[in-house]
């Protein structure tokens, strides 16, 4: 697997709080969320992906989504928080192939510990995240979509 390892800034975000339903029927904690950011109307500046970005809150026990809100998006009903940026590590799969996933969660894993730069950073404020970048019309032609995972990683301190 080749692995891209990037750069995101901190950032702002709407979110949608934890779902421990993982409910993401229009009533749904999560549904409701979709709904939110699916209506926006964004400028060309801010239509660059990703934007979404869903994660498991280990300490809550539910799912979370977070928007990346910029001066002119709106956050809604929604609470804002603040999202540390950081380097991460990512990779993509079929989304809802849960042995993939995992299977390449592993393997990135044992790429990062065989780095000598790079560490996992994985922490209650640093959190791995998913996020699906295939366009709407594709997945509706295609019936699927791809899901690039992103996990936190730092630079390790250099002895000396």
């Amino acid at each position: 697997m080749t692995f891209r390892i990037i750069e995101l800034p901190a950032f702002k975000a709407a979110s949608s709080g934890v779902d421990s339903n993982f409910d993401f029927s229009e009533k749904g904690t999560l549904g409701k969320f979709n709904a939110y950011f699916s209506a926006l109307t964004l400028s060309p500046r801010d239509s660059f992906m990703p934007r979404d970005f869903l994660f498991f809150d280990a300490v809550n026990g539910g799912m979370v989504w977070l928007y990346a809100l910029s001066e002119e998006i709106d956050a809604g009903d929604f609470d804002v928080i603040d999202v540390e940026g950081g380097y991460f590590l990512t990779y993509v799969y079929k989304d809802g192939d849960e042995k993939t996933r995992r299977e390449l969660f592993e393997e990135a894993k044992d790429y990062i510990a065989k780095l000598d730069s790079l560490e996992l950073d994985i922490s209650e404020t640093r959190f791995m995240m998913g996020h699906i970048i295939t366009p709407k019309r594709i997945i509706e032609q295609q019936g699927w979509s791809q899901m690039e995972n992103f996990i936190p990683i730092k630079l390790k301190e250099l002895a000396g």
